[in-house]
């Protein structure tokens, strides 16, 4: 009997995920069946991930937006986790990944699996090295027994780094910043040390097994990314990603959907070059990229570095695009840079589903433009992608009530502002007419994460509230500017 949303696709079923699915991408059932059924698209869906509120990630539909989220050995613990697991998805993360390196990590990843309607990604390597100390001695057995666990808990989808050979490790020897992926760096110490090859790519059918048990996504790992832009388009990265293509069509020939991760620091005019490269080598699966950063010169930035080259990853056909915060490479990110790095990459998505003109993708846009030109400031704030941001902004100098009639803004005041002065220009020439064609977001085609508001998932089969150990944690409900 079938298990995974791709053997399920093959053999010509429309199952309820991809019935789900098409309603908020605003597609037929049919054509997600299709997408699915080639390894164009996949619906990160595990059996045992209940709270589950379905999407899926392809290039012929809406990009998408992933959130890092975890702890570290110096902070965070489960309630922190719900909060920036709630923070994520309220502001429009699409999947979240669970990171985390520090303690309770079976509990803070039951816990966000239940609280979340969004699917949730792990790292097995980061786990197998918190219980085997050191590196490299991570076995086999250990490998495959927290995969297992991990699968059973309900993670939809896995980062497994199975394309870094141990033939590859030279070829990383003249680079400026080495092997910057956490995994990558791991493994590449176990080859070292054991003189052996990568675990999990020699057990890499057994882990295939075991995802198409539990409907697990792979998400193959580029566990050789560029560290910076000197480091880009190399030949320790495209060597890797030979082997990710290979490893592709494996995961498909046992009935596992499968996503292909992407480089990291790549300079602006060599992005499309590498997102057409991954769809060649890994037959259109698709390409989840974190970023890519376009310059490396911007530390407690890199929201805004990687959001650039994140849009033209998009454009050129990424299906999803990893967030990166202001904090990236300086910190662990809270809260408030879980906030701004989904907004600058929900920006990025937006911006590339417009210029690849996906149906209905504009009409929010249209939408605020005609808000904004009537100087109806409430529809503009409601029409924002962060709408609690955007009104804060305006009332921090113009807090009245009665500004919000206001025909200006304290950009330009009454006397210069543009739009007043168009407008009573056009009345005294009798030319200002309403407008005939105002935008109905109600009927638009568009999907529904280029809709406002961002972050609406159903979430009726989250629980309130969930007990761990005698402790009772829930979501924090407040999305408000400290």
């Amino acid at each position: 009997m079938p298990e995974t949303q791709l053997q399920r696709a093959r053999a010509g079923e429309i199952t309820a995920a991809m019935e789900r699915v098409a309603e908020r991408e605003n597609r037929r059932p049919e054509t997600v069946r299709k997408q699915v059924a080639t390894g164009q698209a996949v619906i990160p869906a595990n059996h045992g991930h209940d709270s589950l509120d379905p999407m899926i990630i392809g290039r012929e539909f809406s990009t998408k937006v992933n959130a890092n989220i975890g702890n570290s050995d110096t902070t965070s613990g489960i309630e922190g986790e719900l909060q920036k697991l709630h923070t994520a998805v309220h502001y429009g993360a699409d999947t979240v990944m669970d990171l985390s390196t520090g303690d309770n990590l079976d509990r803070i990843r039951t816990a966000n699996i239940e609280h979340s309607p969004v699917p949730v990604g792990t790292v097995p390597i980061y786990e197998a090295v918190k219980r085997a100390k050191n590196p490299a001695d991570i076995t086999r057995e250990l490998l495959l027994e927290i995969i297992e666990k991990q699968a059973t808990q309900g993670v939809d989808y896995m980062t497994i780094h199975a394309g870094v050979l141990m033939e590859h490790l030279p070829l990383t020897d003249n680079r400026k910043t080495g092997i910057v992926s956490r995994g990558g760096s791991i493994l590449a110490q176990w080859i070292e040390e054991n003189g052996m090859q990568n675990p999990l790519y020699t057990e890499f059918e057994e882990i295939c097994s075991i995802f198409a048990e539990h409907d697990v996504t792979f998400s193959l790992g580029d566990g050789l990314r560029p560290g910076c832009l000197a480091d880009a388009s190399d030949e320790a990265q495209f060597a890797e990603l030979e082997t990710l293509g290979e490893l592709t069509r494996t995961a498909r020939d046992h009935g596992v959907q499968v996503m292909v991760e992407g480089p990291d620091h790549v300079p602006l005019d060599q992005i499309v070059d590498n997102v057409e490269r991954q769809q060649e080598v890994c037959d259109g699966a698709p390409f989840y990229v974190l970023g890519p950063l376009v310059t490396d010169v911007a530390p407690g930035y890199d929201h805004i570095t990687s959001a650039i080259g994140a849009t033209e990853a998009a454009r050129a056909g990424a299906a999803m695009l990893c967030y990166v915060t202001p904090k990236e490479h300086l910190g662990l990110p809270d809260k408030a840079d879980v906030r701004d790095g989904l907004a600058a990459y929900r920006i990025a998505a937006h911006a590339a589903d417009v210029a690849n003109d996906h149906p209905g993708a504009r009409d929010w846009d249209d939408a605020l433009s005609e808000a904004r030109y009537e100087f109806d400031w409430q529809r503009q704030f409601d029409l924002a992608l962060d709408p609690e941001r955007a009104q804060n902004a305006h009332d921090q100098t113009l807090p009245g009530d009665n500004y919000k009639d206001a025909r200006f803004c304290s950009m330009c005041g009454v006397e210069f502002c543009s739009m007043r002065i168009d407008q009573d220009a056009r009345t005294t020439d009798g030319e200002m007419t309403t407008i005939s064609d105002e935008t109905d977001l109600d009927s638009s085609p568009a999907a529904d994460v280029n809709l406002p508001p961002v972050g609406v998932h159903d979430t009726s089969r989250l629980p309130d509230e969930i007990e761990i150990d005698g402790v009772t944690f829930t979501p924090e409900e407040s999305h408000a500017d400290d």
